[in-house]
C-alpha cells in the first residue's frame, strides 16, 4: 500500500475496534437506562471523529511484534573492493529498466478505494449540509404556534401532516405540525415534554456529531449498525423523560402510535433534525413504554459530553498506534509527480524516492527527488530550510551510488543554505567524512558541525577523534573521544558506536580493563535501540519452526559491504535482522532489532532483500516464517 493512503487502511481498522467495543459495551449496560446506552454511542461516534485528527496530529508509536526466532542464519561480513558497489548497483539499475519497459501499468487499487471513501464521505456530508440549509429554511418561513409555549423554546407551525421535530444547535426550536391543534391537550402535551427531553439531553447536537462520523465511515457495516442503536436509544431516552414526568404508559404509547402513524417525515430531515417517531423502531419503543421493569433514570446531559471527552482521550493512544508506514514505489510514476506538484507536497515524492532506492533504482529515486527539490523550491524559495534539506536527499542518494565529487557539490550547497541552522550539522558531518583524504580539512568540517549544533555534538566529536588517530596523534584524540561519550544521546546507535571505537582505541593500546566497561555499555545502547524496519509486506503472518514447520534454508546469498563510514573509523560488531522469509523465497518485512549504526545496518538491510532462500513448509507446502539473520562486520 502507498504511503499516501496507508493512513486510510489505519482508520479504517480502529473504526471497526471502536465501534465493536462500543458495541460490546452497550450489550454488558443493556439492564441500565437507554440513556447510559445512547452516551456509548455518542462517545464512539465522538472517537471516530477525533481518529483522523488524533492521527494527523499525534507522534506515531510504532508497533513491533518480532521475538527470538527459531531459525537463525548468520553470516560474516568483511570489506569489499570499491567497485564491487559500482558492479551491484550498475546491475540493479540496469535490472530495473528492462523490467519496466516490459511490465504494463497495474490498477492502483489503493488510490482508487481513497476516491470511493472521499467521494462517498463527500455526498454524505453534502446531504447534511442541503438538509440543515432546508431545516433552516423551514424555520425561518415557519410563525409561531399561537398559544403555546414550552419554557421559553419557541414552537413553531409547519404543514399538516408533518412529523414532531427539534432542529437547531444555539438556540433550538420545537416544530408541531398545524393539524395540532385539533389534538388533544393531553397529546399537545406529551409530545412537546418529548421534544423538549431531546433540547435539555442535547440531542440536537449528538445527533449531528453522530451523523458527521457515519458520513465518514459510511462503507462501514458497524457505522450504519451503531447509528440505528444511537438514534433508538436516544428515543427511548427522550421517553424515559416524559414517563418521569408522570405521563401513564399506556396513554403515551397510544399516542405515540398514532402519531407515527398519522404523521409523515422527508428522508432527508433525518440528516439535520431530530424527528420524534420512526416506524422501523417503534415496536421496540413501545414494548419498552410498557416494561415496568425498565429503568427509566440515566446520566445527565453534561455525563454525556463528559464521556465523549473521555473516549476521546482513550482513543488518542489507539490513533497514534500504529505500524510504521511502508513506502512503495509508484506504478505510474509521472502522475505521482503531476499529484505531488499539484498538491505542493514534496514529501509523496521522499516517500517514494526512498522506496524506489531500498529497491536500488536509483534514477528514479533521483527524479523523484529532482522534482521534489523544484516543489520546496517554489513553496518555500532557495534560501529555505526546506529547499537546504532537499539538497541534502539528493547528496545522500548521490552519496549511495558512489558519486562523490556529485554528493560534495550538493552537500556543499545544502550547507550554504542552511549556514549555520542546527540542520547543517549532519550535513557537515558527510562533507567531513567524504574528504578524509585530507584529514585537516576532514575536522574542520566536523568541527564545524559541532559549533552548529552543540547540542547533538557527539558524533562530531568522535570523528574529530577518529582523525587526530589517523594522524597519529592519540594524545589529542582521547580528550575528544571522552568529550563525544559525555555529550551523546545514550538512546542513539550513534552513541554505541563512539562507545566502541572509543574501546577499540584503548584496546590498541592495551588498555583492556578500560575498554571492558565502554564495550558493555555499547551492548546496552544496543538492545535497547529502535527498531527499523525495511521493505515491508502487509498481509504476511509467519509462522515458527517446530510443529510441523520446517526451517527455510539460505539458497544464494550476497555478501554484505562495509559502509566505508565504519572502514575509516576501523568499527566492527554484529547487526540482526529479523525477517519473514516470504514463500517466494525472498526475505519481507526486515526489521533491524539490533543494529550497529555507522551505516551497517543499512548495508545488512541491503545484501539481505537480495539474498534467496528455499522456503519452509507445512505439510509439504510453502509457508512464510520468522527469521533472525545476524550479520557480522570485521575488518580483515
Amino acid at each position: 500500500m502507498t504511503h499516501g493512503y496507508f493512513w486510510l487502511a489505519d482508520a479504517a481498522v480502529k473504526s471497526v475496534i471502536v465501534l465493536a467495543a462500543a458495541g460490546l459495551l452497550a450489550m454488558v449496560l443493556r439492564r441500565c437506562s437507554a440513556a447510559t446506552r445512547h452516551m456509548v454511542w455518542t462517545a464512539a461516534f465522538a472517537g471516530l471523529l477525533a481518529l483522523p485528527l488524533f492521527r494527523v496530529a499525534l507522534p506515531a508509536l510504532p508497533v513491533n511484534s518480532w521475538g527470538p526466532a527459531g531459525v537463525v542464519f548468520r553470516v560474516v561480513a568483511g570489506t569489499l573492493p570499491a567497485d564491487a558497489h559500482a558492479a551491484v548497483d550498475t546491475g540493479a539499475a540496469a535490472g530495473f529498466e528492462s523490467r519496466s519497459r516490459s511490465q504494463a501499468r497495474p490498477i492502483d487499487w489503493p488510490r482508487v478505494f481513497a476516491g470511493l471513501w472521499f467521494c462517498g464521505a463527500g455526498v454524505g456530508l453534502a446531504q447534511m449540509m442541503l438538509a440543515w440549509l432546508a431545516m433552516a429554511r423551514l424555520r425561518r418561513r415557519a410563525r409561531g404556534f399561537s398559544g403555546l409555549s414550552m419554557n421559553g423554546v419557541p414552537i413553531l407551525e409547519t404543514p399538516r401532516g408533518s412529523m414532531p421535530m427539534t432542529f437547531g444547535l444555539l438556540q433550538p426550536s420545537i416544530l408541531l405540525p398545524a393539524d395540532a391543534t385539533e389534538w388533544s391537550s393531553e397529546r399537545r402535551e406529551m409530545v412537546l415534554q418529548h421534544e423538549l427531553a431531546h433540547i435539555h439531553r442535547g440531542d440536537t447536537a449528538t445527533h449531528l456529531l453522530a451523523r458527521a462520523a457515519l458520513s465518514l465511515y459510511w462503507w462501514n457495516p458497524l457505522a450504519w449498525l451503531g447509528w440505528r442503536e444511537f438514534v433508538r436509544e436516544r428515543e427511548r431516552a427522550a421517553d424515559d423523560l416524559v414517563l418521569g414526568a408522570g405521563a401513564r404508559a399506556s396513554d403515551y404509547a397510544g399516542h405515540l402510535l398514532e402519531i407515527a402513524r398519522s404523521m409523515q417525515s422527508a428522508p432527508t430531515i433525518g440528516w439535520a433534525a431530530v424527528a420524534m417517531a420512526r416506524r422501523s423502531q417503534l415496536e421496540g419503543r413501545l414494548l419498552a413504554i410498557l416494561d415496568s421493569g425498565v429503568r427509566r433514570g440515566g446520566p445527565r446531559r453534561a455525563a454525556g459530553w463528559m464521556a465523549a471527552l473521555v473516549a476521546i482521550a482513550l482513543i488518542a493512544p489507539l490513533a497514534a498506534l500504529r505500524a510504521q508506514d511502508t513506502e512503495t514505489v509508484p506504478a505510474d510514476v509521472d502522475a505521482t509527480i503531476r499529484a505531488a506538484a499539484a498538491q505542493k507536497n514534496h514529501e509523496m515524492l521522499d516517500g517514494a524516492a526512498k522506496a524506489a532506492e531500498a529497491y536500488q533504482k536509483y534514477d528514479l529515486s533521483r527524479k523523484l527527488l529532482d522534482s521534489s527539490l523544484e516543489i520546496r523550491e517554489e513553496v518555500a524559495g532557495q534560501q529555505s530550510v526546506e529547499y537546504g534539506l532537499g539538497l541534502v536527499k539528493i547528496g545522500d542518494l548521490e552519496r549511495d551510488r558512489h558519486n562523490v565529487d556529485e554528493a560534495k557539490a550538493f552537500y556543499t550547497k545544502a550547507v550554504s543554505v542552511l549556514g549555520n541552522r542546527p540542520e547543517a550539522a549532519p550535513v557537515l558531518i558527510d562533507l567531513g567524512f567524504l574528504s578524509m583524504k585530507d584529514r585537516q580539512a576532514a575536522f574542520d568540517y566536523f568541527s564545524q558541525a559541532q559549533a552548529a549544533d552543540p547540542t547533538h555534538a557527539g558524533k562530531a566529536l568522535m570523528w574529530m577523534a577518529v582523525v587526530r588517530d589517523l594522524q597519529g596523534d592519540p594524545t589529542a584524540a582521547e580528550p575528544l573521544f571522552k568529550e563525544a561519550i559525555a555529550v551523546s544521546d545514550p538512546n542513539l546507535n550513534d552513541s554505541a558506536a563512539a562507545f566502541s571505537i572509543y574501546a577499540m582505541f584503548l584496546e590498541r593500546q592495551g588498555r583492556n580493563d578500560e575498554a571492558a566497561p565502554l564495550k558493555a555499555q555499547a551492548q546496552a545502547i544496543l538492545r535497547n535501540s529502535h527498531v527499523t524496519q525495511y521493505r515491508q509486506t502487509d498481509g504476511v503472518t509467519p509462522l515458527r519452526v517446530g510443529n510441523g514447520v520446517t526451517a527455510p534454508t539460505l539458497a544464494q546469498k550476497i555478501e554484505p559491504q562495509y559502509s566505508e563510514e565504519a572502514r575509516a573509523a576501523r568499527y566492527q560488531g554484529t547487526v540482526t535482522v529479523a525477517v519473514t522469509v516470504g514463500t517466494d523465497g525472498t526475505a519481507q518485512n526486515m526489521q533491524v532489532i539490533r543494529g550497529l549504526g555507522m551505516g551497517l545496518d543499512d548495508k545488512a538491510l541491503q545484501a539481505i532483500s537480495q539474498w534467496k532462500f528455499n522456503p519452509g513448509t507445512k505439510d509439504g507446502q510453502p509457508v512464510p516464517v520468522q527469521a533472525t539473520i545476524e550479520v557480522n562486520f570485521r575488518l580483515l
